[in-house]
């Protein structure tokens, strides 16, 4: 590897003239090559993928001595010549898939208009190609999903026609940026194990955009780590992780999640704050002139599992086997479920009004995507007095004022952050908000749906961290809803794996995790992608 496909020197990006979001980096990437940019939100890494391709808003500044591709410096062209390179030699998948593509239009229109914008070709074979790259990717039943729109499909499927989009070009450099953060394992397995497949198909180089160390370790040849705007360290991936120089790249390789935290965890027997007998959620299938319902949709079939008190069991699972919706039928959130749910000695199914109400104050739940689970035009500070204001209306506005002071600290934010608005933070900061916001009402159970699925692994490692603080000093239990058994193996006592509606083993975290039973959970475990150091 002598030539460099993409050669990026001195590059520069600023905001409004004054904020340096990227600092004078350099890099090169080689002719079939994985390329990793790792870092924390923030970083700059997606910044510096946009801005090889110019899509940087207007108050954005570029500044490179060159961005070559293959001798073509894309600094020196107009913007009528780069709308030839994006989409055709260079890729680009999006992290977010379902916000990347157009809701109005079928997958199959999508596919077509790249092919339509770059080549030139017959109808019927744009169709066949269309159907080509969807058998690429490997989507189920192409020729039935050519004409399925985006909220149709599952999120890994999503994420499978966005790289039969980035593929349509025939790319000679594929940019993926965190093209698997919120996916299941088993889901996030399968995208990498077909990225690699098709780039040894294809001779394409696949940048990688990530903050996950251990998938870089098995998908990378060569990785460059970037902190605050700079690249502080690159090197060919086993010598980086075997022998980090830069204090940056140790500190994310310390705060990875190990599988073996599980081995020094050992559960005592305590009362159970919460049993859950025989629950199910079933939703109605209508069909027909007269909706009648002709079958179910078992999201939750049969379930029964005990918490204990000041304990954590953990919920794992793919997406679409349960977990959120059994979560929120526990807090009556979602009204199809049946079954016992006993919370302290009472069944909380049987409760109907203000008594159900009342008793909310001891479950509270912390969602998964804290940006949207929260009030964009309320200030921080009504948002986490939100509950106290609606389940103990006693107390009064100083009181309030000052139990939200108390309850930043706890989370360790500042205090000033009451008088903020949520899009003013950063991702980590916003959990801690919601973590605040469900501990106001001094709840005995905490439902964390995903609660680190999107964060980068120190952020990751400090919320794990600050909820077992929380447990310890304050007795409580935790259902943690989660697919990354790293993060089980951190922060849970016990586990239950679902599968289809049911729970298909339950046991001790060290019992799951080192010898497994069912083969769906064997299944999970080695999808886990590990951190391969030699």
């Amino acid at each position: 590897m002598t030539t460099p496909l993409l050669s990026v020197e001195n590059l520069s990006v600023t905001f409004n003239h004054h904020q340096t979001v990227v600092d004078d980096i350099s890099f090169v990437i080689y002719p079939g090559e994985t390329f990793a940019l790792v870092g924390e939100s923030g970083s700059g890494k997606s910044i510096t993928a946009l801005s090889v391709l110019r899509l940087m808003p207007n108050n954005a500044k570029i500044k490179a001595h060159a961005i070559n591709l293959q001798g073509d410096n894309l600094i020196k062209r107009a913007e009528f010549e780069l709308c030839k390179i994006r989409g055709r030699r260079i890729g680009l998948i999006f992290q977010d898939p379902m916000s990347s593509l157009n809701p109005v239009m079928t997958i199959g229109s999508q596919i077509e208009e790249v092919l339509n914008i770059h080549f030139s070709l017959p109808k019927k074979a744009v169709k066949q190609l269309v159907l080509q790259l969807l058998q690429q990717v490997e989507i189920p039943e192409p020729e039935q999903r050519l004409k399925d729109y985006p909220h149709q499909l599952s999120g890994g499927q999503r994420q499978r026609v966005m790289i039969a989009i980035a593929l349509a070009g025939q790319p000679d450099l594929l940019i993926a940026d965190e093209p698997t953060t919120s996916l299941d394992v088993t889901i996030q397995a399968q995208i990498l194990a077909l990225l690699k497949t098709i780039q040894q198909q294809t001779g394409m180089a696949l940048w990688l955009i990530s903050h996950d160390l251990a998938l870089i370790s098995t998908m990378a040849d060569r990785v460059a780590v970037m902190q605050q705007g700079k690249i502080v360290e690159t090197g060919l991936t086993k010598i980086l992780f075997n022998q980090p120089q830069h204090p940056y790249t140790r500190k994310l390789l310390k705060a990875l999640p190990s599988m073996q935290s599980c081995l020094t965890n050992t559960p005592k027997e305590k009362p159970p704050l919460l049993q859950v007998n025989n629950f199910y959620c079933y939703y109605p299938i209508r069909k027909g002139l007269f909706k009648r319902i002709v079958d179910h949709v078992r999201a939750v079939d049969g379930v029964s599992f005990n918490i204990q008190q000041g304990k954590t069991l953990a919920l794992v699972g793919e997406s679409g086997c349960g977990k959120t919706t059994l979560g929120k039928s526990l807090l009556n959130l979602i009204l199809d479920g049946s079954g016992e749910v006993i919370l302290n000695g009472i069944n909380l199914n049987k409760l109907t009004g203000e008594t159900l109400r009342q008793q909310r104050a001891n479950i509270q739940i912390v969602f998964q995507d804290p940006f949207s689970s929260m009030n964009p035009r309320m200030l921080v500070g009504d948002i986490i007095a939100e509950g106290l204001r609606a389940l103990h209306p006693e107390i009064s506005a100083a009181e309030r004022k000052a139990s939200v002071a108390q309850l930043l600290q706890q989370v360790d934010l500042p205090t000033d952050s009451a008088l903020r608005y949520p899009h003013e933070f950063s991702g980590g900061q916003r959990q801690r908000i919601c973590i605040a916001r469900a501990l106001a009402v001094n709840p005995k159970l905490i439902i964390c749906d995903e609660p680190t699925s999107a964060l980068d692994v120190s952020v990751q490692a400090q919320i794990i961290q600050l909820l077992k603080t929380l447990q310890e000093e304050k007795g409580l239990s935790y259902l943690f809803i989660t697919h990354d058994l790293a993060v089980v193996a951190e922060i849970a006592d016990e586990i239950a794996v679902m599968y289809q509606g049911k729970i298909v083993e339950y046991g001790t975290v060290q019992q799951v995790l080192t010898q497994p039973e069912h083969a769906y959970t064997k299944k999970l475990l080695a999808a886990v992608p590990i951190l391969t150091i030699e």
